[in-house]
């Protein structure tokens, strides 16, 4: 099947933008953690997740798509987005679990720039001037912005180990961005992120099964109060499925590069929501790195859509 035809008229303009609504939406996770961490362990909580995006994405794709069929080939490629997706949550929950706040920071700063990278050397996407400025401005925003949040001088004070998970999570996010790319442009950005979550179910909760074995942590309906069940639906249905489908969303309509750079916007919602809802105070520093950020952003996203590259993957993305 060919790529399904991107036209390049305002509607393209703002699917373009449907990413920087997912990281508002991982934005709101810095705050709503607080509550599932303190009674469900991590990789169970990103089991759990998961089980819902795919109970919300499902019902949702079977009615848009009622005759839709996939090869042999297809479900493959679907099958490596999910074990993607997979890596990525439970080294991501498991690496933040055992570092400082700064530490976990290194998703933030470094998935953008993996993206980017990957981007271009699998896909063969284009470098111009204009993105590659666009990215690095956005990036010193970010750093600024996170140095008013956190203590920077205390990073290395958590495991070795976790900060690894971290990078590795960085990579696994920045490889389901750029490895679905041929199954949005031939299908959809839904159906991509659909039968990825889908097939995600039995590996998280595979990995989910070993931690409370390990663990022997035993969770009963008692600890689920309504702040941790309100967590799970919000990192289910809005951190995942409707995040996951804007996040394809943008990949369908421009190239990975351009998606990436709307990574940097999370630690800018964060920092947002825990100063509207925890009480956590702004800093100039935040305003600052924050406006340096969203000039960052702008420059990539008002690119020229001649900037953007829609050469078929290369085959081992194919497979």
């Amino acid at each position: 099947m060919s790529p399904t035809p991107r036209g390049a008229g305002p509607s393209r303009y703002a699917f373009a933008v449907a990413p920087l609504f997912a990281s508002v939406l991982w934005g709101g996770m810095y705050v709503v953690s607080k509550w599932g961490f303190a009674t469900i362990p991590p990789v169970t909580l990103a089991a759990l997740r998961v089980a819902v995006g795919a109970a919300t994405l499902l019902p949702i794709v079977a009615i848009a798509y009622p005759s839709r069929s996939f090869s042999r080939r297809d479900w493959r490629g679907f099958a490596v987005l999910s074990a993607w997706v997979s890596l990525t949550l439970v080294t991501q929950f498991v690496g933040t679990d055992l570092t400082t706040a700064s530490e976990g920071a290194l998703v933030t700063v470094l998935t953008p720039v993996a993206t980017f990278a990957l981007g271009v050397a699998v896909l063969g996407e284009r470098v111009s001037a204009r993105k590659t400025a666009g990215m690095l401005v956005a990036l010193g925003g970010t750093g600024v912005v996170l140095a008013s949040r956190y203590d920077l001088a205390a990073l290395g004070a958590g495991a070795l180990s976790g900060a690894a998970l971290l990078v590795v999570a960085s990579v696994g996010w920045a490889a389901y961005t750029v490895w679905g790319k041929r199954l949005v442009r031939e299908y959809s950005a839904l159906e991509t992120a659909t039968y990825s979550t889908l097939l995600a179910v039995p590996m998280t909760g595979a990995a989910a099964a070993v931690e409370l074995a390990v663990t022997d942590v035993a969770l009963a309906a008692s600890d689920l109060s309504l702040p941790t069940v309100g967590a799970v639906l919000y990192l289910g249905v809005g951190a995942t499925a409707v995040a996951w489908y804007c996040w394809y969303k943008g990949v369908e309509y421009v190239d990975t590069g351009t998606v990436a750079v709307y990574f940097f916007a999370q630690p800018l919602v964060g920092a947002g929501l825990g100063a509207l809802l925890l009480g956590e105070p702004l800093t100039a520093g935040f305003v600052a790195g924050g406006a340096i950020m969203a000039a960052g952003i702008y420059v990539v996203s008002t690119a020229d859509a001649g900037d953007d590259t829609d050469a078929e993957p290369a085959t081992a993305v194919d497979d």
